[in-house]
């Protein structure tokens, strides 16, 4: 009877449960936790049933057979995965690369797993490589641990493997740097497992990808408190400007992840929006009102998007940024960063727009190009704003993005792509490097702790050599024929960026990796005043260094003759 009643009930509360429904994979640690749960709870509830109803009831009855039905079904479940071939290798294919894994945590035991599994993996694992000692007898689904870090160019010579794979998600670029240059030593190419935030379901073998340079420029830990950013955001009316570009688009996407009532995609370039819509909701078909084409340079036409979308927050990432295209067209500069800036604030007040986080540049500190001028004028115009209106605008300062257009890793590797050869300013050119969703989100934490008016500057790392990312490149790329040119410094150029000028002083923030800093105000009305007249507009532009006026030398040494002649 006892038996029965506990066979009855196992599949009564196994299809209630969902567990004979597919619930969990067959022979999973999910699927057999909830059988443990559910075989558990039967024999609780009759043990005690029947010991209290059951005149000399057996006690070892109600102690023994549960655990023994619960191994017996256990190993059902073992002996299908194992019929069944869901853990067992499959031969391999001659033509599947040999590959040593570097790395035997969680995502090396996914590689194995994923390797073994697929009907035609392009991988032959030939072991693995750790640094930490106590995992030297280990077995990773069979395979062994053939040595440490110090011994990779060695394994890949006598194990003949023509790949290394690097199975570490959040490897830092000092040992991606020496874990490429083991392998190029020993002739064998480097594969990346992307960092968490690139992957999205875990590791597969189509998104493992060869080693970039960008995995030693833009592989630092990001924390950001979502909760905080998601409160700003989540549930409210959000517009983007210059929604089609690198760092707008990504915004978009950022800011969709975490639920607003409305987004709002603006830009003037229709192909750009059709790209980010694309990105963001699969379809490209821009017949809805979240794509907003306008220019912010047109207040009127902008106005009557801001009435007719009210939204609550604005993140304002439109501008252009190339800094020797301004040199040589500096009204337009002024155009769309200062002016079209002015708009934006000027809309955003009149509708009532609670929160606006401008994206800055790190040429704005000390500034020598138009575009660094034209973006400190933006800075300076947003902190009157805030101050004047007591609102909470702020500006978010930060320097090169890798994988935007135009960004010096995309030509260098065009230029190689061409066979050279790679032009570089001067060998001893600095810049500061992080990636699109590193800078993003930190754009997004920005706004949530900046204070009115100020301008926050994230945290860009260490400074690298320009020509350093050209030797990589070329390195990597397997063509070292490919010369390197030097072009010398373009008028308006730095040899070395800076995040805070001279006369500024960052103060912390409840961010690590970002500074706090406050900028002089500038009135729209000497912006409008100088607007009607070009002379006024170059002895503006004249006085963003520092926010306050350059003398006449440091003006005639710095500032290129467009700006002069504008």
């Amino acid at each position: 009877t006892y038996v029965a009643l506990a066979v009855v009930l196992q599949i009564v509360l196994g299809f209630w449960s969902q567990l004979y429904l597919g619930r969990s994979k067959v022979g999973s640690y999910a699927e057999v936790t909830l059988l443990s749960i559910v075989v558990l709870g039967i024999s609780g509830v009759l043990g005690v049933a029947f010991a209290l109803t059951v005149d000399r009831f057996p006690n070892a009855t109600g102690v023994f057979l549960p655990p023994l039905a619960l191994i017996l079904m256990a190993a059902g479940r073992w002996a299908f995965r194992g019929l069944s071939g869901t853990d067992r290798r499959r031969s391999r294919q001659g033509d599947a690369t040999p590959v040593i894994v570097y790395g035997a945590g969680e995502a090396g035991d996914e590689v194995a797993r994923l390797v073994d599994t697929a009907p035609d993996a392009p991988y032959r694992i030939l072991g693995f490589v750790d640094d930490d000692r106590s995992k030297r007898f280990l077995r990773v689904r069979r395979y062994k641990i053939l040595g440490r870090g110090r011994d990779l160019a060695r394994l890949i010579r006598e194990h003949e493997a023509e790949q290394v794979i690097l199975a570490i998600g959040n490897a830092e670029p000092g040992l991606i740097k020496e874990v490429a240059e083991r392998s190029t030593e020993a002739g064998a190419k480097l594969i990346i497992v992307p960092p968490p935030r690139e992957r999205i379901g875990g590791v597969t073998l189509s998104g493992l990808r060869e080693f970039d340079v960008v995995d030693l420029l833009g592989r630092r830990p990001i924390e950001t408190n979502t909760s905080e950013v998601a409160g700003y955001l989540a549930g409210k009316v959000v517009l983007i400007t210059g929604a089609g570009g690198s760092i707008g688009s990504e915004l978009a996407k950022q800011v969709q992840a975490l639920g607003p009532e409305k987004l709002y995609l603006l830009d003037r370039d229709e192909s750009a929006l059709h790209s980010t819509q694309l990105m963001i909701y699969g379809n490209g078909l821009l017949d809805t009102d979240e794509t907003v084409l306008c220019d912010i340079r047109d207040e009127a036409a902008l106005l009557r998007v801001f009435e007719l979308h009210r939204p609550d927050v604005v993140l304002h990432a439109a501008a252009l940024k190339h800094l020797p295209m301004l040199e040589r067209f500096p009204m337009e500069g002024w155009k769309t960063n200062v002016v079209g800036t002015l708009n934006v604030l000027k809309c955003a007040r009149r509708v009532g727009v609670g929160r606006i986080v401008n994206v800055s540049t790190d040429k704005a500190a000390d500034a020598t190009s138009v575009l660094g001028q034209t973006k400190r004028l933006a800075e300076r115009l947003t902190a009157w704003y805030a101050r004047k209106f007591n609102l909470d605008y702020v500006s978010v300062r930060f320097g090169n993005v890798l994988g935007s257009r135009g960004s010096v890793v995309h030509a260098f590797k065009a230029q190689i792509e061409q066979g050279g050869p790679i032009t570089v300013t001067d060998p001893e050119v600095t810049r500061y490097f992080m990636t699109i969703p590193e800078a993003c989100e930190l754009v997004l934490q920005a706004g949530v702790i900046g204070q009115r008016g100020q301008v926050m500057v994230l945290d860009m790392g260490e400074p690298v050599r320009i020509l350093d990312v050209a030797e990589r490149l070329i390195e990597v790329s397997h063509r070292h024929h490919i010369r390197i040119e030097y072009t010398g410094l373009r008028p308006g150029e730095k040899l070395h960026e800076v995040l805070l000028s001279r006369a500024e002083r960052g103060l912390p923030s409840r961010h690590p990796l970002i500074t706090q800093v406050s900028v002089p105000v500038q009135s729209p009305e000497e912006i409008a005043f100088a607007a009607s007249e070009s002379h006024r507009i170059r002895e503006l532009l004249r006085r963003q260094s520092s926010g306050v006026e350059l003398p006449p030398e440091a003006d005639r040494s710095t500032h290129s003759g467009a700006v002069q002649s504008s």
